[in-house]
This record gives structure tokens, C-alpha cells and sequence, in this order.
């Protein structure tokens, strides 16, 4: 494989820039042309795709965000856009690709694999941790320390003032998020779209920690259940205390990559890379049991996400 492509799709996540890095100069160690194709399969469609050299990626393995820029495009769940970005493709010399993104960006990924003979190899980026395949998600982990400084925070304003504060975080359909940060941050009560939540529950958990000796709650809500203000209103309908909702909201997406995404950012970038120097494609890559993997992107896409029912059981049990 002579020439290999590039790009970041879907929702932007922390490390997508430092895995653009590892695909680059992987791809030149082994002596293939690397292009990157800008705004994901938009600039795809659009034939939007640049040159990437040694020095193109200096200096990036700390930057949030991606270089390459990123954008949702439904065009390509259509015949006449796969076949526009086959035409790219083609045009450009490019023998392989790499797609670094979520759950969509990986079903566009395998339709180029398995419909047009694209060898293209599937990179996690996703804050939500929402695939099922790999234990972490690129991105995931400083998403997660966004949340965790936020929530520190809060708690020194809210045990000032004897406060309870909702706050809502990111996950439509994946509370990961919420769960994590709400264990590490020491939160009384975190609510998941995965289990359905119990409001006198809530109070009644609210009223004895109190009567314990608490001086304030934090109550963590994941976006997919409901936003912070309607939660909050919830709880303040059955207190007395004063009740603050916080949307930490895209903030969650942006910031330096913390030490865990960029690690798995250089070997995620690696591993695709040997995995299209092999002449091999249709895959994804990831992390198991602290193992980088590989597996077959329809097998991986099609793997339904288990929520991690011990640890909310252990966040029962030590938060009160």
C-alpha cells in the first residue's frame, strides 16, 4: 500500500489530533503517502484532501479538537455520495483509509470496506464510550476529567452555601460519562438513560445524607434522561433545600488530552496503520483488557453496549 487517507468524523473528541499524528508518521515509517481529508466524509464527497508531511503534525499531541476539522454528513448513507467518495478516492491514488470517529462514522467506514473494496480500519473517537467492542473510547477519558474539575468545583460552592447541584453531562444513550464522574467526584446520586431512575428515591437517599451530616449533594444526570433545569425543578419540588443546575455541556469536547488518550492515541494510529501495511481493512481498532485489539468492523458495529451495573452498584454503596 502506497498511499493512505484520513479523516476525523462525526463528533470531535480529545486525541483525535494526537492518533492524526500517530497515523501520519506511522504511515510514513513505512514508507506510504499520507493524505488528510478535511471536514470528515464531507470533504470526502467534496474531494477536500491535502498532502500531510512529517511537520505537518508537529505540535499537535496536545491540541484538542482536530486539525482536520470534522462534520456530520448524511450524504453518505446515500448510493450517489458512496460512490462520490469512491470517485475521491480513486482520483487521489488512495489505497487505503483510515476513519477516526464514533458508531456512524464506523457504518460509513464498513460500507466503503465491505460495498466498494476500500481497505479502511476504524479508530475510536468518541467522548461517550458508547462502543461495545473496546473497554475506552478515544477521548473518553479527558471528557471525563472535563466533568470531574467542574464538579470539584460546584461542590466547594455548593457545601458553602448548603446546596444541592444537578448537573447534566453528555450521553444520549451511553452513561459512562455520568457514571465515572460521578464516582470519582464523590456524587451522592448519578441518574443514567440505562436504569430508570426513582425521584422518592432520590429525596429520601437527599434527606439521609443530610441528616448525616452532609452540607451539600451533587446529583449527576446524563443528557440522554433529561436536561439539569427539568431535574432540578424535580428535586426542588420535594425539599427544602436550595437546588442549582449546572450544563457542563461542549466544554466536554475541547481540551488538552490527558496522559490515557494520548497513549491510546499513538497506538491506535499505529495499529491502523500496520494493519493497512498488511493489506488488510474492514477493521477496527481498539482496547481490551488492557490489550490494543483489532476485530472485524461489522462484528464490532453490531455489538450492542452493556451498561457497567457493579460499578453503579459500588457508587450505591459508597456515596451516601
Amino acid at each position: 500500500m502506497k498511499r493512505i487517507g484520513l479523516l476525523t468524523s462525526g463528533g470531535d473528541a480529545p486525541g483525535m489530533n494526537a492518533a492524526i499524528r500517530s497515523v501520519v508518521r506511522s504511515g510514513i515509517y513505512f514508507g506510504m503517502e499520507v493524505y488528510g481529508i478535511e471536514r470528515g466524509y464531507a470533504g470526502l464527497i467534496e474531494n477536500n484532501v491535502i498532502p500531510m508531511e512529517m511537520r505537518s503534525v508537529s505540535n499537535i499531541v496536545q491540541c484538542g479538537g482536530t486539525r482536520l476539522r470534522t462534520a456530520r454528513c448524511m450524504e453518505m448513507m446515500t448510493k450517489e455520495g458512496q460512490q462520490q467518495a469512491v470517485r475521491t478516492l480513486e482520483k487521489n491514488g488512495i489505497d487505503g483509509l483510515v476513519v477516526i470517529g464514533g458508531d456512524g462514522s464506523f457504518r460509513g467506514a464498513r460500507i466503503l470496506s465491505e460495498e466498494y473494496g476500500v481497505p479502511t480500519i476504524g479508530i475510536p473517537g468518541t467522548i461517550d464510550n458508547d462502543l461495545a467492542y473496546t473497554d475506552y473510547t478515544l477521548g473518553f477519558d479527558t471528557a471525563v476529567n472535563t466533568c470531574l474539575d467542574i464538579i470539584n468545583k460546584l461542590r466547594d460552592t455548593m457545601t458553602s452555601h448548603e446546596r444541592i447541584s444537578v448537573v447534566e453531562v453528555m450521553g444520549r444513550h451511553c452513561g459512562d460519562i455520568a457514571l465515572y464522574s460521578g464516582i470519582a467526584s464523590g456524587a451522592e446520586i448519578i441518574v443514567v438513560p440505562e436504569i430508570q431512575f426513582d425521584m422518592e428515591q432520590i429525596l429520601r437517599r437527599i434527606n439521609h445524607s443530610r441528616a448525616n451530616g452532609k452540607h451539600s449533594n451533587i446529583v449527576i444526570v446524563a443528557e440522554g434522561v433529561m436536561s439539569a433545569d427539568e431535574f432540578a425543578k424535580k428535586i426542588q419540588s420535594g425539599t427544602e433545600y436550595s437546588v442549582r443546575p449546572t450544563c457542563i455541556g461542549h466544554v466536554q469536547r475541547g481540551g488538552s488530552p490527558t496522559m490515557a488518550d494520548r497513549m491510546l492515541a499513538a497506538q491506535f494510529g499505529n495499529k491502523a496503520v500496520r494493519l493497512l501495511n498488511e493489506g488488510i481493512g474492514n477493521r477496527v481498532v481498539g482496547i481490551r483488557d488492557n490489550k490494543i485489539i483489532d476485530m472485524d468492523i461489522i462484528e464490532a458495529v453490531s455489538m450492542k453496549k452493556t451498561f457497567n451495573y457493579e460499578l453503579y452498584e459500588t457508587l450505591q454503596m459508597i456515596s451516601m
